[in-house]
C-alpha cells in the first residue's frame, strides 16, 4: 500500500452513548476526516452518532457488542462491509467487538486483509476473553500502568505495544478557561445552593470503586473549618442503583444535605470544572487514565488524586503535590484545606495533548500499513 493515498479507517466499539472510549473515538474520527482520510465508526448506535456525522465521519450500525448467538451473522456482515468499502485499518476498542473483528479478518484473504489495531483502555479481568485486546498487529496502551498490566499478564512482544497517552484539546480545554456569564446565570438558576460557595467537585460515574463515599467523608471533615464549602458529585446516576441510595443515606446521616449536590450526567463538565476550587480523583482502584482529571489540570484547576494508575502519571508530570496515598482521607483533607486558602501554582499542560495523541494514532496506522 502507498502511504500517500487516502486511508479508510474503521473504529469498532459497542455503542456511542458516553464514556472516555467513546470520546476518544469521536476525536480520532474528527481528526482523520479533517485531514482527508475516510473515517468510519461501527457500533450499535447512541447519542454520539450525530457528532460522528457532524464531524464528516460515517457511521454503520451493527450490533458488534451484543452477547448472543446472532453475533455469528454480525461477523459475515462485517466481512462484506470491509470488502465493499476497501478498508485499510480496523481499530477495535472493546473486547467483544475485537473478537468479531478478529474472526472477520481471519476469513478475509491475507492479501486483501486490513491491518488490525487494538487499544487496551483498562485493566480487564485476565482471561482468554480479554486476551483478544493483545492480538492486534499493533496494540495501543493508554498509560504506563496499562503497559505494565499487559506485559505482566499476557505473552506479547513488547515491540507490539505503543504507549499513547490520551490527551485533551488545548482549544476545547484552554488554560485558565472560565465559564461564560450566560452559563453561570443558567447554572445558578438550576443550582442556587452553589452560589457564592467554595466548590469542590468529584466527577466520576457513580459506582462503588470511584470514591464518592470517601468524598462524603472528606466533605464532613472540611466543613468543620470551611463551612462555606459545597461539594458536587458529577456523574451518571442510575435511578435503581443500590450504591446511589447508600450515598444519599450517608449524606443525610453526615448532615451534608445542604453541603452537597448530586448533579447527574452533564454535558457541561468543563464549565463545572471551571467554577471548582479543587477537583478530586478518589478512585479506590487505579484508573487506566482518568480523563476528567486531565481536563481539570488543563484548564488550570488543581486536582488532588490518589497516587495510583493513570492519574498518578498525570499528576507526577503536572502537579506532583496533588498526590495522596490511597485511602488517606485525613491527608486529602489537610491538602484541600491548604489549597482552599492558597491555591497552588498550575503548570500549563503541554504534555498530555490531543494533538500528540491523534498524530501518534495515525502514525501507528501508517507504520502497520507500511509493514504489511
Amino acid at each position: 500500500m502507498v502511504l500517500e493515498k487516502i486511508i479508510s479507517v474503521v473504529q469498532v466499539l459497542p455503542d456511542l452513548n458516553s464514556g472516555g472510549v467513546e470520546r476518544g473515538t469521536l476525536e480520532v474520527n474528527k481528526y482523520l476526516a479533517n485531514i482527508g482520510h475516510r473515517s468510519i465508526v461501527i457500533s450499535n448506535g447512541g447519542r454520539m452518532v450525530e457528532q460522528i456525522l457532524k464531524d464528516n465521519g460515517e457511521h454503520y450500525k451493527l450490533a458488534v457488542g451484543k452477547k448472543n448467538l446472532f453475533t455469528i451473522f454480525t461477523i459475515f456482515k462485517l466481512i462484506k462491509f470491509i470488502k465493499v468499502n476497501k478498508v485499510d485499518v480496523v481499530h477495535a476498542r472493546s473486547r467483544l467487538p475485537a473478537w468479531v473483528c478478529y474472526f472477520a479478518l481471519r476469513l478475509i484473504k491475507k492479501t486483501n486483509r486490513p491491518i488490525f489495531i487494538t487499544t487496551v483502555h483498562g485493566p480487564y479481568s485476565v482471561n482468554f476473553y480479554s486476551s483478544i485486546m493483545t492480538k492486534g498487529d499493533s496494540v495501543i496502551v493508554v498509560s504506563k500502568m496499562i503497559e505494565q498490566y499487559v506485559l505482566q499478564n499476557y505473552k506479547i512482544d513488547k515491540n507490539k505495544l505503543f504507549l499513547n497517552y490520551r490527551g485533551v484539546s488545548n482549544k476545547e480545554f484552554p488554560y485558565k478557561y472560565r465559564a461564560s456569564q450566560t452559563w453561570l446565570k443558567g447554572w445558578y438558576k438550576e443550582f442556587p445552593q452553589t452560589k457564592n460557595k467554595i466548590i469542590l467537585t468529584l466527577p466520576a460515574r457513580i459506582t462503588r470503586w470511584k470514591g464518592q463515599d470517601d468524598f462524603l467523608v472528606l466533605l464532613k471533615k472540611i466543613i468543620v473549618n470551611q463551612p462555606n464549602v459545597h461539594g458536587l458529585i458529577v456523574g451518571e446516576e442510575r435511578k435503581k442503583s443500590k450504591f446511589l441510595n447508600e450515598l444519599k443515606n450517608t449524606t443525610a446521616k453526615l448532615g451534608l444535605n445542604k453541603n452537597i449536590t448530586f448533579v447527574g450526567h452533564r454535558a457541561d463538565v468543563k464549565e463545572i470544572i471551571s467554577i471548582s476550587s479543587i477537583v478530586f480523583s478518589l478512585a479506590k482502584k487505579p484508573e487506566a487514565f482518568g480523563r476528567v482529571s486531565l481536563e481539570s489540570l488543563s484548564v488550570g484547576i488543581p486536582v488532588i488524586g490518589y497516587s495510583h494508575g493513570g492519574v498518578e502519571e498525570q499528576l507526577k508530570e503536572l502537579l506532583p503535590k496533588g498526590l495522596i496515598d490511597v485511602g488517606k482521607i485525613d491527608d486529602v483533607n489537610k491538602l484541600a484545606s491548604e489549597w482552599i486558602n492558597k491555591p497552588p501554582t498550575m503548570r500549563k499542560n503541554n504534555f498530555f495533548t490531543l494533538k500528540k495523541m491523534l498524530k501518534n494514532t495515525l502514525n501507528v496506522y501508517k507504520k502497520e500499513i507500511k509493514r504489511n
